[in-house]
This record gives structure tokens, C-alpha cells and sequence, in this order.
């Protein structure tokens, strides 16, 4: 399981990078969904959001999800690529499978790397 320490976790599994805005899908929960066939973002350029709103729809071969904003902003860029290569969730999560770039984004009531990761191993026994 890959959890980059300069990223920061919510409990329902996106990650969110305070350095650039963006947030996506996390390794573990792609891992659970499995192959990932389906990626609608579901905000556009200039929208705000708040941290738990929806800002995207997967669906794998095993289940369909959505996907919650991992912090408030105003969005300033989305991944229109997705669309057209869902499969990239699967093999690049943190890099080329982000979803949405926000400005003013707050990390503050995220968790860190070390705290997602034992969160995780909690949810796997």
C-alpha cells in the first residue's frame, strides 16, 4: 500500500496535497475497488466546494463509489483525462490519477500519512 507522507487522508479514503490543491482516490481504496473502468468528476472549473461534498463518481468491475472533496476551495483545474483513461486511478493514484486542483484547500482536520496508514491496517483484520 502506497501513502505518500506529503499528503494528507480523510476517514472515506481521498488524499488531498496542500502544496498544489489536488485530491483523488487513494491507493488503499483503489485497491478495494479493484479495475476502475468509469471516472466521472462531477464539478467544474470555478465551482466551490466544501470538504465531503461529491466531486466524482467511479465505477470498478466490483462496485461503483463516489468520491468526496478532501478539502474546501474553489476549483481551478479537473482531470478531464480520466474519462477517457479511468485505468489511471489503478496504476498512478497520487500523480496522473488526480481528480481536482483547488485554490485555498485546508488540511488542518486531515489525517497524516502515519495516522492514514494505521487506519487502514485497522480496517483490514
Amino acid at each position: 500500500m502506497n501513502i505518500p507522507s506529503n499528503l494528507k487522508f480523510t476517514q472515506s479514503d481521498e488524499w488531498f496535497n496542500a502544496a498544489d490543491g489536488s485530491m483523488g482516490l487513494s491507493d488503499y481504496a483503489q485497491g478495494q475497488l479493484s479495475d476502475i473502468v468509469f471516472v466521472e468528476i462531477l464539478v467544474s472549473a470555478g465551482d466551490v466546494i466544501k470538504a465531503g461534498a461529491p466531486i466524482a463518481s467511479v465505477e470498478s468491475v466490483k462496485a461503483a463509489a463516489e468520491i468526496y472533496a478532501a478539502a474546501s476551495g474553489t476549483v481551478k483545474a479537473i482531470n478531464d483525462g480520466l474519462a477517457d483513461k479511468p485505468e489511471v486511478l489503478n496504476s498512478d493514484p497520487y500523480g496522473a490519477g488526480w481528480m481536482v486542483k483547488v485554490d485555498g484547500g485546508d488540511a488542518s482536520g486531515l489525517m497524516d500519512a502515519a495516522a492514514y496508514e494505521k487506519y487502514c491496517e485497522e480496517r483490514s483484520h
